[in-house]
């Protein structure tokens, strides 16, 4: 083993994913069970699906929440209680994007995040003109790939050369998720610090939550960890990605060709917005299983421990356990499940923000522009249901993903390229099973 791995050796010293991780507040407690874990929300076959066993609001379904999340919009509806779309947007439905291998999960798609620094270097969001140059859309770093009309289409102004793309995320199992501790997240980066004398240094923020005015949470949703809570990242996705307002988020970005009144999300007979269904649903969604028959060969057992031994589950720690049940979230708009808490999650990642060389340059959280140069670490799980990998899915192979991580992971990447060629593909099998 090179001499550089020193430093995380100590670390990983007889390391079982159990053990590795017994440390960190909130995470591997013998005692807490397993979240249930399948992928059973099969597309636009809802009847068929499973949820995780977590309450639903009075006279609601997990069927009716994913034929929500799975419902097309036009830009103009005149059926009572349908929302409208656009004027600009990126798909006609939530499961546009979120439906690899079925609804809820990640996809190929990506969303497109530009601007530039000012003189100071700081990011600055785009000014986006449309409909003849004559409208601006302002404030924000997305650019919609599609409208209702040729004059709402947005294009990237040649001033706006830091230009990134994004993959869709899964939404799977992130019930799970909102249900972690904040502290256990922040205790996870102080550990990260402590055993690696700051080398590997995973960064916690504290963002806004658009349902409980003046209240902040630990951020684990979106590439910057820019939302907190899953009905704030609902609404904020039902915004940019369909051009759907709702209570949360009120406006639309432009009015060119708008066909609508604000806000479009309203309650249905049950006293729920689309959003709220949304938020239901993921919450009741079960966690992204492995390929157990894969992942109990030589092969993989001998790729998870390299793993391990390489330092790659700091950042993508395998086990975390919720917070327990009743515990109050969210500025108390959100009591944990019992179907939610207390249970044990193998997401393999910290949801924390870290440079590994590969930071997008854009910033969306206010006054954190060291976030420019940093991302969310993946959780793993479901990786094998993908063909494309990193943020941009511009890697084509896990090793070309593996080649990429530089900066605070730059030594595990490196020992991973000197491993012998069997080794490799044991890590890379372990990888396939999850």
């Amino acid at each position: 083993m090179p001499t550089h791995r020193k430093l995380v050796l100590p670390l990983l010293a007889s390391a079982g994913c159990a053990v590795l991780v017994t440390a960190f507040a909130g995470i591997a407690q013998q005692s807490a069970p397993d979240a249930p874990a399948g992928f059973n929300t099969p597309s636009f076959d809802s009847a068929e699906s499973i949820s995780n066993g977590a309450d639903e609001p009075a006279g609601d379904t997990f069927a009716l929440d994913q034929q929500i999340f799975e419902r097309n919009h036009q830009a103009k509806s005149d059926n009572p209680g349908e929302t409208g779309l656009g004027p600009v947007y990126n798909g006609t439905a939530c499961v546009t994007c979120h439906e690899n291998p079925n609804t809820g999960g990640a996809s190929q798609i990506t969303e497109l995040r530009v601007g530039h620094n000012d003189a100071s270097g700081n990011f600055v969001n785009p000014t986006i003109f449309i409909s003849g140059s004559k409208t601006p859309i302002t404030g924000r770093s997305i650019v919609n790939d599609r409208a209702i009309c040729p004059e709402a289409q947005e294009h990237i102004p040649p001033t706006e050369n830091i230009r990134a793309l994004r993959a869709v995320l899964n939404t799977l199992g992130d019930g799970f998720v909102e249900a972690i501790d904040d502290q256990t997240i922040k205790d996870i980066a102080a550990q990260q610090s402590d055993q690696t004398g700051g080398k590997i240094h995973g960064e916690y923020i504290e963002v806004p939550l658009f349902e409980a005015a003046g209240v902040k949470r630990v951020g684990r949703f979106g590439w910057k960890d820019q939302h907190g809570s899953l009905l704030s990242f609902a609404a904020d996705a039902y915004l940019n990605e369909v051009g759907v307002t709702s209570r949360l988020r009120p406006t639309d970005v432009t009015t060119v060709c708008k066909k609508t009144t604000d806000p479009e999300d309203v309650p249905d007979t049950l006293g729920l917005a689309d959003i709220d269904h949304f938020a239901q649903f993921i919450r009741a969604t079960m966690v992204p299983p492995p390929d157990m028959a894969l992942s109990q060969t030589p092969s993989a057992q001998h790729g998870q421990a390299l793993f391990q031994h390489l330092g790659c589950s700091i950042c993508h720690v395998p086990t975390i356990v919720t917070a327990p049940a009743g515990t109050v979230l969210n500025g108390g708009l959100f009591t944990v499940p019992a179907a939610l808490g207390n249970k044990k999650i193998h997401p393999f990642s910290d949801f924390l923000l870290h440079d590994v060389g590969t930071g997008d340059g854009i910033v969306q959280t206010a006054g954190l522009q060291e976030t420019a140069t940093k991302l969310r670490t993946v959780p793993l799980w479901g990786l094998r249901t993908k063909s494309r990998f990193m943020h941009d899915l511009k890697s084509l192979s896990l090793d070309q993903a593996i080649a990429r991580h530089r900066g605070e992971a730059s030594e595990p990447a490196e020992d991973f390229a000197e491993l012998p060629a069997k080794d490799k593909q044991d890590l890379l099998n372990f990888l396939n099973s999850l």
